[in-house]
Order: C-alpha cells, then sequence, then structure tokens
C-alpha cells in the first residue's frame, strides 16, 4: 500500500461498452439472418414510404377545391359602394381626402367604392362618421340623423 497514499484502494471498476450491429438491409434473406443470430430488428410501415413523389395527388384534393369553389366571401354590395361615392362627391372629395379623414389608406376606399373589399365594421363606422351617412342596415344611403 506504499503506493496509494491515504489508504483508498482503486475504486473505478473498467467499462466495456458493445454495440450489436443492426441489420440496415431490407430483403427477408437478410432479415432471416439476423433473427436467427439474435440481432436487433426494427421493422416500421411509413406512411408513404417508397413512393418518391412530392406533389402526389390524393382524393382530398378534388373534396377541397370543390369546397373552396362554393365558399364565397361576402364583397361590399352595390348599394353601400354608391353610397359612399355620391356621400363623397357631395362633399366634394376625393378618395385620398376620405381615406386621410378616415385613417386609412386610399386603396381601401378604392376597393370599397368598386364592391371589391371584404366589409370591415370598423372601417363602414369610420366612413358613416366621416360621410354623415348610413352604410349599414336598412335605410342605406340616409343621413346618420334621421335613422336614431
Amino acid at each position: 500500500m506504499a503506493n496509494n497514499p491515504g489508504g483508498m484502494e482503486n475504486q473505478w471498476e473498467p467499462v466495456v461498452i458493445s454495440k450489436r450491429k443492426q441489420a440496415d438491409t431490407k430483403s427477408s434473406k437478410a432479415i432471416n439472418q439476423a433473427m436467427r443470430s439474435g440481432a436487433d430488428i426494427d421493422t416500421q410501415k411509413k406512411y408513404g414510404g417508397g413512393s418518391n413523389q412530392q406533389h402526389a395527388i390524393t382524393k382530398n384534393t378534388a373534396k377541397l377545391d370543390r369546397e373552396t369553389e362554393e365558399l364565397k366571401v361576402d364583397k361590399v354590395p352595390l348599394t353601400v359602394a354608391k353610397a359612399i361615392q355620391q356621400a363623397r362627391a357631395a362633399k366634394e372629395w376625393s378618395q385620398k381626402d376620405l381615406a386621410t379623414k378616415v385613417n386609412e389608406k386610399q386603396s381601401v376606399i378604392n376597393e370599397y367604392e368598386s364592391c371589391k373589399a371584404v366589409p370591415n365594421q370598423q372601417v363602414l363606422g369610420k366612413l358613416e362618421r366621416a360621410l354623415g351617412v348610413k352604410l349599414r342596415g336598412k335605410n342605406i344611403g340616409e343621413p346618420l340623423g334621421k335613422g336614431k
């Protein structure tokens, strides 16, 4: 014990790491041989495995296309578009002037007047207050004071 100061013996044990070779082949002959030798075998069936198609068309694609064509988004009605145009013309404002007053872009006003916009209640409310004309509900185009 002269070599070991403090009287402690070697507490470390050797660790041996062994790896088993996994069979990476797909043939039934190689799998059977691996099973006989006791090697680990992991088989998984993967969705779409074996097909090398990036743009595979499934049956659901046609169904999805039909549904999206049937689901139309509501646009601004023609009566609302005309009411905006007439009220703006009565005040002698350009689209840009109206857009500045309601804090929106000119393109938004253009879309509302050409029936291309999807109606937004906040924008319609701003336009109603700025123009002084009803744009929602019944009596579209009438002054705001009458309906209340």
